[in-house]
């Protein structure tokens, strides 16, 4: 009679802890999926405020410069407005047309800035920036062209894409134009290595850039996109969702595996961080 209740007593604590196994899964799972929808959904809060940015833009902006058309070293493209990252070679493109001001843009770099590198340090991404403008023509001041003029003039030496991290991770609040100080700009520059320089700084004091950056913020406001940030994996929208995906890190992974089914990644020449 004891070892038939010992045995019972075992059958229940089996069972007991069976269903807090079952129990902590359905938490994993349960949290799991607040998480991801939590993304998804400020990032499509994101694109909705960039949709309003796109439409609004324009008013109060500074005036346009009027001297020559600078585009830095290495600039691609139509009219050469593109600054491409990554293997030359690679099977996909990503375009993103941002604004260092946008902090919508901020959330999309925070999100995917390190899935972004893999796909571009594995060969199998190229990734070309265009730069805009929009919050400057919204709110007033010049931080978003000056920004964008400085990381062009970090692309003149090779320190776009470690700049342009920079910038994003510390991006001042929308409506403070930190970025509208050469000062701040040179300031930021020091935690990359190698870029603050005499040639940096007078590049940046010097509004070098500056008519090529307005001129890439006409092709955006010429473009018919909807706002900042804009992603297009060869051609095709993934901001906020591609098709009826929406964008999330697993989702790009398998969005530029498919667009490079059958193709071989790009040989990829190894090129120091700089931060």
């Amino acid at each position: 009679m004891s070892e038939k209740n010992e045995e019972g007593k075992r059958a229940a604590r089996d069972r007991l802890v069976q269903q807090r196994e079952r129990e902590k899964a359905q938490e994993r799972r349960r949290r799991t999926l607040i998480v991801s929808t939590a993304v998804v959904g400020v990032l499509a809060l994101a694109a909705v405020i960039g949709v309003i940015a796109a439409n609004s833009g324009g008013k109060g902006e500074k005036a346009t410069g009027t001297g020559p058309v600078v585009a830095p070293s290495g600039a691609t493209g139509k009219d050469g407005l593109a600054i491409p990252v990554g293997a030359d070679k690679a099977p996909s493109t990503l375009t993103i047309w941002e604004d260092f001001r946008c902090p919508v843009c901020a959330q999309f770099e925070n999100a995917f800035r390190d899935t972004i590198h893999q796909l571009e340090s594995s060969g199998q991404l190229k990734v070309e920036y265009h730069l805009a403008t929009i919050i400057d023509g919204n709110l007033g001041g010049s931080g978003s062209l000056d920004a964008a003029n400085a990381a062009a003039c970090a692309q003149n030496v090779g320190k776009f894409s470690a700049y342009h991290d920079v910038l994003y991770r510390n991006q001042p609040t929308e409506t403070d134009d930190a970025f509208g100080k050469s000062s701040k700009l040179i300031e930021l520059a020091g935690k990359v290595k190698g870029l603050d320089t005499p040639a940096f700084r007078s590049c940046v004091e010097d509004g070098t850039h500056n008519t090529w950056v307005q001129k890439s913020n006409t092709a955006f406001q010429n473009g018919g996109f909807r706002g900042t940030p804009t992603a297009l994996l060869n051609g095709e929208s993934i901001f906020p969702k591609k098709g009826n995906e929406p964008i999330t890190v697993a989702n790009l992974k398998k969005w530029v595996t498919e667009a490079n089914k059958g193709k071989q990644p790009a040989k990829v020449t190894p090129a120091p961080t700089g931060s």
